[in-house]
């Protein structure tokens, strides 16, 4: 018989998940569709084949796919990849602190997909349910 702690936990887990790649699917909405003010707050989205517009389809798609919970430790260690390219490109240059650098969001999302690809999706997920028809 599972604890009350560890039958909760699961499902915090499922709850983490969907709060993350909603969050993280924004960053690629923003690349991608220009919404939410688009790149650098004016409406603007990344040039088709470049790298900025690249990561944006990973957030957007990869975001979408995690919050669903289809393919979460597949995904999760795509985007945790993505993440971990994003900080030592983008931030580590400017300083190894991540505060000093403005990294400190890219730190933690890789984290918590590493975390993610680790733990799976938590028992709210598509992964569970195709898990249970097989």
């Amino acid at each position: 018989m599972p604890t009350t702690t560890s039958y909760w936990s699961q499902y915090v887990l499922s709850i983490l998940r969907i709060v993350t790649a909603f969050l993280f699917a924004e960053h690629g909405a923003q690349k991608l569709l220009g919404a939410l003010g688009g790149v650098n707050g004016h409406g603007a989205t990344a040039h088709p084949g470049t790298l900025l517009w690249f990561a944006g389809l990973l957030e957007l798609v990869g975001g979408l796919l995690l919050f669903l919970g289809l393919f979460t430790r597949v995904v999760s260690f795509i985007l945790c990849g993505e993440m971990a390219v994003a900080y030592f490109r983008g931030h580590f240059p400017h300083s190894p602190w991540p505060i000093l650098s403005h990294g400190e969001l890219a730190a933690l999302y890789c984290f918590v997909f590493l975390y993610l690809f680790a733990a799976g999706g938590g028992p709210v997920s598509l992964d569970r349910l195709i898990r249970r028809k097989a």
